[in-house]
């Protein structure tokens, strides 16, 4: 038996072995202008997160976006839209305040109020769809309390989010791994379903939930039955392997296809942001993540 997992185990590692090789990109092909993998089926619009690429440059991320048929790399600075828009891209998500503060505090709010003012007016003159925005720290406040004032802090921007046509979409981050840019510690809006009630309290089409797949992994678990009891209140996604938040190919647990395939049957017309951190070679890895949801 023993033997048997050993050869199990050796295959299993060889079969990784060779999926990856198949994605290591050829740098004349990629010298050429030619990609690596393009998208075929275009039934799920694929955006990238700058951050967990660098040190890539956005305009060298753009370019290979590009070729790869993604249509958005998303969460850069508006100095960086002019090089998107010169490769043809969108910005499918606008940043704005970070992720320390948020609506969870009152005394947070005026800040976030201008922060997401702001970026609300540069995304709408863009014509960009959405905007980013967080919970914050709970600092021992109930869910009770924090989910007030959320409720409260969303809903005076909720008006000029419609009036602008821009989407704000609170992010859902996990509260379990304590690695810088894995997990966040003491997030207040650490449950998917108490993000969607906030959303579903403000009461706006223009308020709704970021869905994190590796977050609400981490978190939950049973992420097709999620996205299916939430589809209403979900205004973007994110990708990434769990655990590690690396790429989401079958080196890790979650399955990627099936669910590309459960948010196509929501009716979903958003963007899918590929947002895991490479441990391979950067544009090998994320043409492979490309073709994994290409579904």
């Amino acid at each position: 038996m023993k033997m048997m997992s050993r050869r199990k185990l050796i295959k299993g590692v060889a079969g990784a072995a060779v999926t990856a090789a198949a994605f290591v990109p050829r740098l004349g092909r990629a010298a050429a202008g030619e990609p690596i993998f393009k998208t075929k089926n275009n039934r799920i619009n694929q955006s990238v997160v700058h951050w967990c690429f660098k040190p890539m440059s956005v305009e060298e991320l753009a370019i290979e976006s590009a070729r790869m048929g993604i249509k958005s790399v998303e969460l850069v600075g508006t100095e960086h839209w002019p090089t998107l828009k010169k490769h043809g891209l969108t910005c499918a998500i606008s940043g704005s305040h970070g992720f320390a503060k948020g609506f969870a505090h009152t005394e947070e709010h005026e800040q976030c109020l201008a922060s997401l003012r702001k970026s609300i007016d540069a995304t709408a003159a863009e014509g960009w769809p959405s905007v980013i925005t967080f919970s914050g720290f709970r600092r021992g406040i109930s869910d009770e309390a924090g989910i007030k004032n959320m409720v409260e802090g969303l809903k005076k921007i909720a008006g000029h989010a419609e009036k602008k046509k821009v989407t704000v979409c609170l992010e859902m981050l996990n509260s379990r791994v304590n690695i810088e840019m894995k997990g966040h510690p003491d997030y207040f809006c650490d449950d998917i379903d108490r993000s969607v009630e906030i959303c579903r309290q403000v009461g706006s089409e223009r308020v709704k939930v970021l869905f994190d797949i590796y977050h609400v992994q981490i978190m939950h678990g049973d992420v097709i039955t999620r996205i299916k009891k939430h589809a209403p209140f979900i205004g973007h996604y994110h990708t990434a392997g769990v655990p590690g938040r690396a790429e989401i190919d079958d080196t890790q647990e979650i399955n990627y296809p099936p669910i590309m395939k459960a948010i196509v049957e929501t009716g979903y017309k958003g963007f899918v942001g590929q947002e895991f951190i490479p441990v391979r070679d950067k544009v090998a890895s994320l043409a492979q993540s490309v073709q994994i949801c290409d579904v």
